[in-house]
């Protein structure tokens, strides 16, 4: 099996690619299947309508706006359906009617001879703040565009964003690169629906992406599963996670379990004023199954970390005791970051933690789990992190676009442009496994990457973060595999948030609403 295969099937996802990926082998995999360019095209501008029809099939007048390359030519076989269909049609085209060429001109001229002939090539954006029709359908640009708009198409795409129409956009929004997500100015179309083809493409499904998608259908013209055999991923899109006992990634508890043989995590932040952060943590260790949960924290915050929940343990809370301390000899699992602060106190918790975690070489990850401490690293535990060169087969960094900045010594904007970059680096920088947070959070080793579909925008709230850190630090110390596990906290921890949404929207939604949820997921009754 490949390792492509090997991914998809462990997460239950499904493979997705670069541009470059898909432009360079979409025309091998149909010539084996002895299927001509021309006849993908239809299949896709037929695949378009119909999800047009699908979504609004109310529809009695659309304007197309169109490039001169393939993604154009899609649009013109929508437009020769929807004529056909009796749709009243208008196409607009970027380009002077010369330039079209190959299997685009094929189908520009099929659409003429079908009857199509409200067209223009001139006075585009007059034309589209004029519609008054139902939908607007963007086949300008198709996944090979990457870069900067020059400023005619970034009138075009402004006037279709301004617009009140809903859009829909083939393959891709036009200005979105479908390898990165990266919208440069931010100027790309904003699509209420996007349909892809063939295959997913990685830029769709992260960073963002989020903003200018819309709902992402695929349709994979019934080369999906060819394309998919024949060509290697190592990107993985975690579209769903069976609730199924052979794949949760975590060891199955025996009758005569008891509290010290599921083992303990301990959890390290909570700095004067900041209490809240490493209760949340905590909290959300023990809701996924850490029998047992020591938080070291500032003095001043014990009362209030410890309030309402007694199955929290006390730890010590200076460097000099906690290393010798009961608490840390029988951690297996280590929790380094929410609420720890940037002050004496937590440099030395830091170095304290630095101290039992770096390699002294560099260790397989996986070969070490039962032979020593695993951590994951939060908060102002990766901006200490940021300072050093510290290398670690065996922990997790949970950064957000900010702190993966910071890690790589680059600005925010750096890493936005290319998120799956920006994670790999990491992990392979410092080590362990990184998950690079935001819409469509990624995972990596170093290697692989998987992309989480998950969560939404009711989750930007304080103390997310902090629970999710808990998450993984509780998974992990019930899995065998770490990178497993690591996805499927990601994964229930957005699940969780969308089950709130769902029942009581996203506004107001609180991290320690995720807790039911979590827990109902995690025993796999959600």
């Amino acid at each position: 099996m490949s390792l492509s295969q090997q991914l998809s099937t462990q997460h239950n996802g499904r493979n997705a690619y670069s541009a470059k990926q898909v432009l360079t082998n979409e025309a091998l995999v149909a010539q084996r299947h002895k299927l001509a360019m021309y006849k993908l095209m239809e299949r896709a501008g037929t695949a378009a309508f119909d999800v047009l029809c699908q979504r609004w099939p109310m529809t009695k007048s659309t304007l197309v706006v169109c490039g001169k390359g393939n993604n154009g030519g899609d649009g013109f076989i929508l437009a020769r359906l929807a004529h056909l269909a009796g749709i009243k049609v208008r196409v607009l085209i970027n380009t002077d009617i010369i330039c079209i060429q190959g299997d685009a001109l094929t189908a520009y001229q099929a659409m003429i001879n079908a009857g199509v002939d409200d067209v223009f090539t001139e006075k585009l954006t007059k034309h589209i703040n004029e519609f008054t029709g139902d939908i607007i359908v963007d086949a300008l640009f198709g996944i090979g565009f990457y870069g900067a708009l020059a400023a005619p198409m970034q009138n075009i795409i402004t006037a279709i964003n301004k617009h009140d129409t809903k859009v829909l956009s083939i393959d891709t929004p036009s200005g979105l690169c479908a390898t990165t997500g990266f919208v440069n100015d931010q100027y790309a179309v904003i699509a209420d629906v996007t349909v892809t083809f063939i295959v997913y493409k990685q830029g769709l499904l992260t960073g963002q992406a989020a903003n200018f998608v819309g709902i992402l259908i695929l349709a994979d013209i019934d080369l999906g599963a060819a394309f998919e055999q024949q060509v290697l991923s190592d990107v993985v899109y975690q579209a769903s996670y069976p609730l199924l006992n052979d794949v949760i990634p975590l060891k199955k508890r025996l009758n005569t379990d008891h509290k010290g043989s599921v083992g303990q995590v301990l959890t390290i932040g909570g700095g004067k004023g900041m209490p809240g952060a490493i209760r949340l943590a905590s909290e959300a260790a023990l809701r996924c199954g850490a029998a047992l949960v020591a938080v070291s924290c500032h003095q001043d915050n014990q009362a209030l970390v410890f309030n309402g929940r007694p199955e929290l343990m006390l730890a010590a809370n200076e460097a000099k005791e906690l290393a010798s301390s009961i608490a840390m000899q029988k951690a297996n699992v280590l929790l380094l970051g929410p609420g720890l602060g940037q002050t004496d106190w937590s440099n030395q918790l830091f170095d304290l933690i630095m101290a039992i975690m770096v390699d002294s070489n560099s260790v397989d990850f996986h070969e070490q789990k039962n032979k020593r401490k695993t951590l994951v690293l939060d908060a102002d535990g990766l901006t200490l992190l940021s300072k050093t060169k510290h290398f670690c087969s065996r922990w997790v960094l949970t950064p957000h676009p900010k702190e993966a900045a910071s890690l790589l010594g680059c600005d925010v904007a750096t890493i936005e442009a290319d998120r799956f970059k920006a994670v790999r680096n990491i992990a392979q920088q410092y080590g362990g496994i990184c998950i690079l947070k935001g819409a469509g959070s990624l995972i990596s080793d170093g290697k692989q990457v998987v992309i989480n579909s998950t969560g939404n925008a009711g989750m930007a709230s304080g103390g997310m973060g902090d629970v999710l850190a808990g998450i993984v630090a509780a998974l992990i110390l019930q899995a065998n595999d770490y990178f497993a596990a690591t996805c499927f906290a990601v994964y229930i921890h957005g699940a969780a948030g969308d089950i709130i949404a769902n029942k009581n929207g996203q506004l107001g939604m609180l991290a320690s609403d995720l807790f039911a949820p979590v827990q109902r997921l995690v025993n796999q009754v959600e």
